[in-house]
């Protein structure tokens, strides 16, 4: 049974809303600090290209493995001990990174976090969308939005200053002081939901062949053992066998229902180009280096203007959200991946043409990322799915990133590696969301601006 409504001013936004974006910028800035502290761990437990590769796959796979688990523990025991227990979880990995005395405990560190991690972003959506009415979740989804940029900002500046005035420990338990304030807050602002009647048995089944699905495609796409064919050849066995689980579930842990509906399916597949976006970033700097000479220590530096415009993004469509709709702000944000990508990828325009071409990609990565496709989720969902829902679009996210690395990296390698082979992996992305922008055309339109434009027309 679905947890009881909230009722209404039970938790004021101006109370809830810096709960929920503190705790969404801590498990971003970790994701933003990894990175920078990898050489240093690399360094301290002597770890070669392969073993520091795991630290970031771990993290996700554990996080992927945890979001659709921890928003039905939100669906059925409500939003608030998910979202705290999530954040709890973070600080413990945290804290088991900070006091690793092994690669080993490391890793287990690692996999804590991305438990964790895997519960607060989904879990502070769902939140939203229970607490605040519709023509306020569009602002509010943006600005997680641009969190999460304003965390790819400062996180690998407070890194570097973390590592030269004290150790790298410090990068980790900087997040317990955060998670400790997260809760204080979230005990007081995040609202209480009441269970109407028993609660079905949990869908064990669903949970194990969803960690199975996504291992086996989580490894296999990062081509983590020799065994990484065999691992890709299981994923359609094994996702047959999660539809036939979840079809006898009573409460299943992905509601096949979900897809059923139109606007939701084709929601899911435009979050995965959304990721498929994202993760083209990846490998830019890389381009930069080979196309452009820009030296490989400065490749931090040239992607600030993306990143910067990335925030703006979020922000802009997230203000703009109720006004043109969520159609079309995912409209302008692939159109303006397809002309950022499509930029990038004509090595003649030179560093100036590369660096202008990065300004619409980051405004496109903000505003797809940001709260529209998300509010749509929202929306088509039945209150009490909200927080599969949302789970749903964290895993499409993660699975498209996967994917892009995957694929530049391999048509890259294809053509002969270097610049003329990034150059033709971009090329590919400008497709892909070219695709995406057409696809977003099957979207349905906003039924008030759909009669504002037959009006108009008459």
């Amino acid at each position: 049974m679905p947890p009881a409504p909230i009722a209404d001013g039970s938790t004021p936004a101006p109370r809830l809303m810096p709960v929920l974006f503190i705790g969404v910028f801590m498990a971003a800035l970790d994701t933003a600090v990894i990175a920078p502290a990898i050489p240093v761990l690399r360094q301290s437990f002597d770890l070669d290209n392969r073993a520091a590769g795991l630290l970031t796959i771990v993290f996700v796979l554990a996080s992927l493995a945890s979001t659709a688990l921890l928003a039905n523990l939100g669906d059925r025991h409500g939003r608030r001990p998910v979202f705290l227990g999530s954040v709890a979880l973070f600080a413990l990995g945290s804290l088991v990174v900070a006091a690793s005395p092994s690669y080993s405990l490391l890793l287990v560190g690692r996999a804590i976090q991305g438990m964790g991690g895997g519960g607060i972003i989904p879990t502070a959506s769902a939140v939203i969308g229970d607490a605040l009415p519709p023509h306020q979740r569009g602002r509010a989804l943006g600005l997680i939005g641009a969190v999460y940029g304003m965390a790819f900002v400062l996180g690998p500046p407070l890194a570097a200053l973390a590592i030269v005035v004290a150790s790298w420990h410090w990068i980790f338990l900087a997040n317990l002081p955060i998670a400790a304030l997260v809760m204080v807050m979230g005990r007081r602002a995040l609202p209480v939901q009441r269970r109407a009647g028993p609660l079905p048995p949990l869908d064990w089944p669903g949970v194990l062949l969803l960690f199975l699905l996504l291992c086996a495609l989580v490894l296999g796409i990062n081509q983590v053992t020799a065994a990484s064919t065999w691992l890709l050849a299981a994923v359609p066995p094994l996702l047959l066998a999660l539809v036939a689980a979840e079809r006898r579930a009573a409460q299943p842990m992905v509601p096949l229902a979900l897809f059923g509906r139109r606007q939701l399916a084709l929601t899911y597949l435009l979050t995965a180009g959304a990721g498929f976006g994202m993760g083209g970033v990846i490998f830019l700097a890389a381009l930069a280096h080979h196309a452009h000479g820009v030296d490989r220590s400065h490749g931090g530096f040239v992607l600030l203007p993306l990143v910067l415009c990335s925030m703006f993004g979020s922000m802009a469509a997230g203000r703009l959200i109720n006004r043109l709709g969520p159609r079309s702000i995912i409209l302008a944000g692939f159109a303006m991946l397809a002309l950022g990508y499509g930029g990038v990828a004509i090595l003649q325009l030179g560093l100036w043409g590369w660096l202008v071409a990065t300004l619409p990609l980051g405004l496109g990565i903000g505003i797809v990322v940001g709260g529209a496709l998300r509010g749509i989720a929202i929306d088509e969902a039945p209150p009490a799915q909200r927080g599969a829902a949302q789970g749903l679009v964290n895993i499409c996210t993660s699975i498209g990133t996967l994917l892009a690395a995957a694929a530049i990296g391999a048509l890259a390698d294809f053509a002969g590696g270097q610049a003329a082979g990034l150059g033709l992996a971009y090329a590919m992305v400008a497709l892909v969301m070219l695709a995406m922008l057409i696809t977003t055309l099957a979207l349905r339109k906003p039924a008030a601006l759909a009669d504002e434009a037959a009006r108009a027309a008459s």
